[in-house]
């Protein structure tokens, strides 16, 4: 209670008190005893943490409890529109109202990705038997040796060859008996069988400099050298010594790996960003601190159904020899936006991109609202919902809703949208504005509610401390999930969630008995459920609502099962999340950091329970910034 009156005393006076008077005014009591002087009128009274209830009586909030505090009906707003807040110079100083102008300009993604290397498929060849046989001698006998383009392979015995080398000797002994005839079609077609001769063992696989032995010799050879057609390493290995081969079996495959491909995995929503030809830096863990770079060459055009991402190419150059096939590997792509055209699907226009600063916009679900500084009225801000395009980097880029030039709240806008709450007008949570309902008569005292959600009774189950010791990994992972969220990094909560799943698979459950056992087993399934939502989504705030009821069990895992203590686990609130119905979450260290609304709200919400002390000194306080 008195977290909750110190709350009470800091929005209500500051939001009321300064945002609608501009300055200070004189104390209203909650029995309505004003004073004759007074310029504001008393209208109906409001909780600070929950302005959509509106009651003409003071009393408390029947959905938190805190006592509600009176709405004034001031002259500075009076003129002001049905979305607009009017404030004095001061007014605005003191909620730091920062503006900025909608402008074209070119802007910067990065596009974070994983992957691996593979073998460029351009640069592989097969060595096969040109010619049926028995392989006599292998002069590379294992994978992975590094061969120079003709090295010898293969000794391969071929009566078909032997044949063929009797024909060729033949065609040139009968050439040389006709070389003095008279008649110019023998000597022609004896010219040409030696010629069709040659081509035929070329055919077979001999080289110009085997058949010239051929004829320099004036003998057959019972055996044929096959020699390898490029440089690079043996990856597979699939010819025996002994054993007989036909026409086309491969017997060696080999790659050149002076070139790589990096194939990455892109999610869906990322591949607006993604073009050919853009350069891509990357790292691996074999060299760490070491980066490479190489070109996009090719964007699969299809998704894969179950990680809906879709494979990205890279040409590498690997000269060194460093880039090892099926490497994984951490890349970057640094996307610059110079046209709308290149984002905004239709839009054929040569422009740069109309952009806002990414802490403009307040988004409740799949709204976005920005208050717009009014052009011809100082100091008064009218809010306005926008259609925006995807984040690049520090900047939105907008659709519709918005002219360049316009000036557009990045500080202080979500002081304004919460005055514009209380006085009951269209806002952010609020899209058609009046009086909200409160479920109760007018003219009757409003319970006072002790929780914002009801809670299931949750008894500690009996459960050993090795149990609590193999939970401290997947606690770790849903703190990391939390910070990402928090912090706007779709890519990173995905990455602390695919963990979480692999240290929930190093939980075991067989540590359990009876109760606790079937209790875990309902537990262990809701979080694989929403960890796993939160792995297949492409948008962020899918991702922040599979984050509730995950935020939800992993409470009730801390309230059943306990902990190691070994870290804090503290649980916070938000009233405004989930479309205003509020919601829960956890973290290891105090100052909130809202994973609901990342930058928007990084401080919107409250540390309602220490759910485990755990040590407090190793995880020091959160940020604090708005």
């Amino acid at each position: 209670m008195k977290k909750i009156s110190i709350a009470l005393i800091i929005i209500g006076a500051f939001a009321l008190g300064y945002l609608l008077r501009g300055g200070g005014s004189q104390t209203q009591k909650q029995d309505h005893q004003h004073t004759a002087g007074e310029t504001a009128k008393v209208e109906r009274w409001t909780c600070s943490m929950h302005p959509q209830i509106q009651l003409p009586k003071p009393g408390q909030c029947p959905l938190c409890g805190m006592d509600l505090i009176p709405v004034s009906s001031g002259e500075t707003d009076s003129d002001a529109g049905p979305r607009q807040l009017s404030m004095s110079q001061k007014a605005m100083k003191l909620a730091a109202v920062e503006v900025t102008p909608v402008e074209r300009k070119e802007v910067t993604t990065k596009i974070r990705m994983v992957g691996k290397v593979a073998y460029d498929e351009t640069r592989v060849s097969s060595i096969t038997a040109w010619v049926s046989g028995r392989i006599d001698d292998l002069f590379v006998d294992y994978t992975g040796v590094v061969v120079t383009k003709g090295d010898p392979m293969v000794s391969l015995y071929s009566p078909d060859l032997i044949t063929a080398q009797e024909e060729l000797l033949q065609a040139i002994a009968t050439e040389d008996v006709l070389q003095n005839s008279n008649i110019p079609i023998m000597r022609e077609t004896a010219s040409k069988t030696v010629e069709a001769a040659k081509e035929k063992l070329r055919l077979w696989g001999l080289t110009e400099e085997q058949i010239e032995e051929i004829e320099m010799r004036g003998k057959t050879s019972d055996h044929v050298t096959i020699y390898t057609p490029i440089s690079g390493v043996v990856i597979h290995k699939n010819g025996l010594e002994g054993m007989y081969v036909k026409t086309g079996t491969a017997i060696y495959t080999i790659a050149d790996l002076s070139q790589v491909w990096v194939k990455l995995d892109a999610y869906e929503s990322d591949l607006i960003w993604i073009r050919n030809g853009q350069t891509v830096e990357f790292e691996t863990q074999a060299y760490p601190g070491e980066t490479f770079k190489g070109k996009v060459a090719f964007v699969d055009p299809f998704l894969d159904p179950k990680t809906r991402t879709a494979k990205v190419r890279v040409n590498v150059p690997n000269a060194e020899g460093k880039l090892r096939p099926e490497i994984f590997v951490r890349a970057v792509v640094h996307s610059v936006i110079k046209r709308e055209s290149d984002v905004i699907k239709g839009v054929k226009s040569t422009q740069p991109p109309l952009v806002i600063p990414a802490t403009a916009p307040l988004f409740t679900g799949k709204r976005a609202i920005v208050y717009v500084q009014a052009p011809d009225k100082t100091g008064t801000y009218e809010g306005r919902e926008v259609l925006l395009g995807p984040r690049a980097g520090d900047f939105f880029i907008v659709r519709e809703g918005l002219s360049e030039g316009e000036k557009v709240v990045v500080n202080g806008n979500f002081k304004i949208d919460s005055a514009i709450q209380i006085l009951a007008k269209p806002s952010m949570m609020s899209p058609e504005g009046g009086i909200q309902p409160s479920g109760h008569d007018h003219g009757t005292q409003p319970q006072k509610a002790t929780s914002a959600a009801r809670e299931e009774k949750l008894e500690p189950l009996k459960t050993p401390e090795a149990f609590k010791s193999q939970l401290d990994a997947v606690f770790s992972n849903y703190f990391a999930m939390h910070q990402a969220l928090s912090q706007d990094d779709l890519t990173e909560a995905q990455d602390s969630a695919k963990d979480l799943l692999t240290s929930l698979k190093n939980v075991d459950m067989k540590l359990l008995e009876g109760s606790s056992h079937m209790v875990w087993m309902k537990r262990h399934k809701a979080v694989k459920q929403n960890t796993q939502e939160v792995i297949d989504t492409d948008t962020i705030e899918t991702a922040r609502s599979a984050f509730m009821p995950l935020s939800d069990t992993f409470y009730k895992v801390a309230k059943q099962f306990g902990t190691s203590g070994t870290q804090p686990v503290l649980r916070f609130y938000c009233s405004m999340a989930a479309d205003g119905k509020g919601a829960y979450w956890l973290q290891n260290k105090t100052g909130t950091e809202n994973p609901y609304y990342g930058s928007a709200m990084f401080t919107c919400g409250e540390q309602v329970e220490t759910v485990s002390p755990g040590s407090m000194e190793e995880h020091p306080e959160g940020n604090t910034h708005e």
